[in-house]
């Protein structure tokens, strides 16, 4: 059944999609399957490099010092604890990153960053901005992006509350 299909059944407080609104949803749910695999494509294509690798060495890079606990970067990337050990570990036998116990608490693991994984995210970087500027702003034309920002970081929080 449609969103936008009439159904006596709802309840008072909850109505159907217009035309214009069941668009929407449906663009957002096609883009939500196919931006991803698209820009991931562009890294694999051009770098070797899945979007994961790059963003686990993005957040590294942006966070202090270089290094994040591995519970954090994995919530960065939106991993499980276990899929960012294994990525982790990856990237490790590559020389980008180092897995060092946290001083603070002995249980805990950090991820830093290497040079020569910050080198390698500089060299990937170009085609990740070509991939973003191809994918996402050349289609945006003269919508105000501040509003844009703001309404699909309302959506994603959301949707994490629940």
């Amino acid at each position: 059944m449609s969103a936008t299909s009439p159904d006596p059944g709802l309840p008072p407080d909850l109505t159907a999609l217009s035309e214009k609104e069941e668009a929407v949803m449906r663009a957002l749910g096609r883009i939500l399957l196919v931006l991803p695999r698209a820009m991931n494509a562009d890294l694999e294509n051009e770098q070797r490099m899945t979007a994961s690798e790059y963003n686990v060495l993005r957040h590294l890079s942006e966070s202090p010092h270089s290094r994040m606990r591995m519970s954090e970067l994995a919530q960065s990337c939106d991993m499980s604890l276990s899929g960012m050990t294994r990525l982790a570990a990856k990237l490790e036998s590559l020389g980008y990153l180092n897995r060092v116990k946290c001083d603070e608490d002995a249980r805990g693991w950090n991820a830093v960053l290497t040079a020569d994984g910050l080198a390698r995210l500089r060299e990937a970087w170009p085609t990740h901005l070509a991939s973003v500027r191809r994918h996402i702003f050349d289609h945006l034309g003269e919508i105000d992006l501040d509003d844009l920002a703001t309404a699909l970081n309302k959506m994603a929080t959301d949707a994490d509350l629940r």
